[in-house]
């Protein structure tokens, strides 16, 4: 079992950026696939990046790729989800994720067992 705390939502134009952190404590998120999902008011929760076998393969959504950068900081137990160039559209809760093992189906929110309490980005127009 692992405890998630993301942090570093916040209220942003569209074309900034922001970086979000998810630390975690009681295991070492290293062995983990790891993830960040999202969700807008009266949408389902939807996969945003994913981080496999300690950073060595990252993979994106399509509405992300190439703005979005998933990292790890092993030493610090954290992962970051670096957004830039943010929309209107990314506005959402944001999530990290965790799952104990290796998965194929690291885009889907079933697969993962620890969740964060979440952190708001709101990109204006």
């Amino acid at each position: 079992q692992v405890q998630l705390v993301e942090s570093g939502g916040g209220l942003v134009q569209a074309g900034g950026s922001l970086r979000l952190s998810c630390v975690a404590s009681g295991r070492a998120l290293s062995t983990f696939t790891v993830g960040w999902f999202r969700q807008a008011p009266g949408k389902e929760r939807e996969f945003v990046a994913a981080s496999i076998w300690s950073g060595f393969s990252t993979f994106y959504a399509d509405s992300v790729k190439g703005r979005f950068f998933i990292s790890r900081d092993n030493a610090m137990n954290t992962v970051s989800l670096q957004m830039n160039t943010l929309k209107p559209e990314d506005t959402a809760v944001y999530y990290c994720a965790a799952y104990p093992y290796y998965s194929g189906s690291y885009r889907s929110t079933n697969i993962y067992d620890n969740w964060g309490q979440g952190t708001q980005v709101t990109v204006s127009s």
